[in-house]
């Protein structure tokens, strides 16, 4: 008698945190749904429908046009809307997808500034928002979204500096920010984010010391190349039309063994080309052109 009402009350017990867990995803779920309906509520612009006739509680968050969720989780995983002609504010409120590990705004007409929540989503592997009119500053919480491997924030109208805490993102392979209105000194912090493979800071107004070796950016800078220690794994660099100066320091190339594709031009560089470069055995493209280098071959170089 005592083992069968054990194990009716182990039973019972089972089937409570069951039904209780189910009602946490349950809410978990739809907690993903309300936040993306205040998400489509802020839209102003939706010339092709894209959210307007699909986005709706008649049918599940996880069909949506744009919307990918986890299988195991329930929950929603990714968001992408990429080149969709949006256009309004991106929602606090997206700050509530706690599972989302994609996010893809790139090429719509969103402005205003992108919303400080979403740097509460530690998942996030991926922030892709270039080709945006998004304003403002980039906020030191950047640093907190350890997991990063892509982070597009180019084409946009962000100013300011940027955050030191950059250099906590050593998961990032690939960021641009290309084209943008930010200025003040690179961050010496950005040597730490050792797994980079692509890096684009042209057209900003970059100023001051870059890393600890010289300045770094576009337009308003001048000064030194930086050395690029511990980010050996760059396959592509592009600091173009800058006001940079100074000798490329003799060991450069030797910090580049990925090195494919390099561009430099339409800076004030003199001197001779480092014979490091003769290390990079894997680079295919590189343009010095518009700097004051005696080579001559330091214009174009195409392998």
């Amino acid at each position: 008698m005592v083992n069968v009402l054990s194990r009716l009350l182990l039973f019972l017990i089972s089937l409570h945190c069951f039904v209780a867990c189910l009602a946490t995803n349950t809410k978990n779920i739809t907690t993903d749904q309300s936040s993306l309906l205040a998400f489509k509520s802020l839209i102003t612009s939706d010339p092709y429908d894209m959210l307007s006739n699909n986005w709706s509680t008649s049918s599940h968050v996880c069909t949506w046009v744009g919307v990918t969720c986890d299988e195991r989780h329930n929950r929603v995983h990714s968001l992408n809307l990429h080149n969709m002609s949006l256009r309004g504010i991106v929602s606090p409120n997206l700050g509530n997808l706690s599972f989302l590990v994609i996010l893809n705004l790139s090429s719509n007409s969103f402005n205003g500034q992108f919303s400080k929540e979403i740097y509460w989503l530690h998942r996030l592997k991926v922030i892709s928002i270039a080709y945006n009119e998004f304003v403002g500053g980039i906020p030191e919480a950047l640093g907190d979204l350890s997991q990063l491997q892509i982070l597009y924030l180019g084409a946009n109208n962000f100013s300011g500096f940027l955050p030191q805490s950059i250099g906590n993102l050593r998961q990032l392979k690939r960021f641009d920010i290309s084209r943008n209105m930010l200025s003040g000194p690179i961050p010496q912090t950005i040597s730490n984010m050792s797994s980079l493979e692509y890096l684009a800071l042209q057209l900003n107004y970059f100023s001051g010391n870059g890393c600890g070796y010289g300045h770094l950016g576009d337009k308003q800078l001048s000064g030194e190349i930086l050395l690029f220690n511990n980010m050996t794994s760059l396959r592509v660099v592009y600091f173009e039309a800058n006001n940079l100066n100074g000798r490329l320091p003799n060991e450069f190339f030797n910090q580049l063994p990925q090195l494919e594709d390099f561009t430099l031009r339409n800076n004030q560089f003199e001197g001779s080309i480092p014979r490091s470069i003769g290390n990079c055995t894997s680079l295919i493209y590189i343009n010095l052109a518009s700097n004051f280098l005696t080579e001559s071959y330091s214009l174009n170089i195409l392998k």
